[in-house]
């Protein structure tokens, strides 16, 4: 496991707070999964959620193989922004170690690493399996917006992303190019599932559960709502959504 390196001149203050925003983010992760869980839109091995550690070039995911409902914060894995597990910084002689947990990572990690190399302002990515929204994913069809609640959420139509195999960051370069249409903090990966994105975990929690609680309303006999009807409500929401 590689070890993160930086210059002498910034070792006490920058190593002491790498460690707390390492133990809350571990906290945080930990908690998102929990609540995804009781949602039922995670399960077992299924879905995975990450969160950047700012100003370090690292990131926060859960561990492979472990389930859902037996994550602890001590449990989640430390990357670098390859997905790769890192377990120390070192500054000169001085190595602090957080206590990786010595498991492998997601196999979703090098997907979430490309999204936050590629967007800066992302701090946050969820990654679920819900039902409603996993059926949309294998028909391959994007999420129409046919309910003011996803207008001001999402602020128009759920995008859908290419297929793209597991285990490396393919999934990642899909869903960074999904990502980047007008408004999109959501997209359904064919034939896989839903990510979805956020400044904050609070933000993408939020637009998982809308998008995975509201696909099963929408179908091909339902009228789209119209431009304006759809940007009424993304205007009220979107200082809020936005990443800046």
């Amino acid at each position: 496991m590689p070890r993160h390196s930086w210059p002498q001149s910034r070792t006490g203050l920058l190593l002491s707070a790498l460690l707390e925003s390492i133990a809350r983010i571990r906290v945080e992760v930990c908690a998102i999964h929990g609540e995804l869980n009781r949602y039922e839109f995670v399960e077992r091995t299924a879905g995975n959620i990450s969160a950047r550690v700012p100003g370090y070039g690292l990131m926060v995911i859960r561990p492979s193989v472990v389930s859902c409902d037996a994550l602890t914060p001590e449990l989640m894995v430390v990357t670098d922004l390859y997905g790769l597990p890192v377990k120390a910084a070192c500054t000169g002689p001085e190595i602090v170690e957080w206590g990786n947990p010595g498991l492998r990572p997601s196999s979703d990690a090098a997907a979430h690493a490309y999204v936050y190399r590629n967007m800066p302002d992302v701090g946050v990515v969820v990654h679920t399996h819900s039902t409603y929204a996993t059926e949309w994913a294998a028909h391959g069809e994007p999420v129409p917006c046919v309910l003011t609640m996803m207008g001001g959420e999402f602020g128009g139509t759920i995008p859908v992303g290419p297929f793209a195999l597991l285990g490396h960051d393919s999934i990642g370069r899909g869903t960074v190019d999904a990502l980047r249409t007008p408004h999109s903090l959501a997209v359904l990966m064919q034939s896989h599932a839903p990510f979805t994105i956020g400044k904050d975990a609070r933000s993408a929690v939020k637009d998982a559960v809308m998008l995975c609680s509201k696909p099963s309303a929408a179908g091909s006999r339902i009228g789209l709502l119209r431009e304006s009807e759809m940007s009424q409500g993304w205007g009220r929401n979107r200082d809020e959504n936005t990443m800046d």
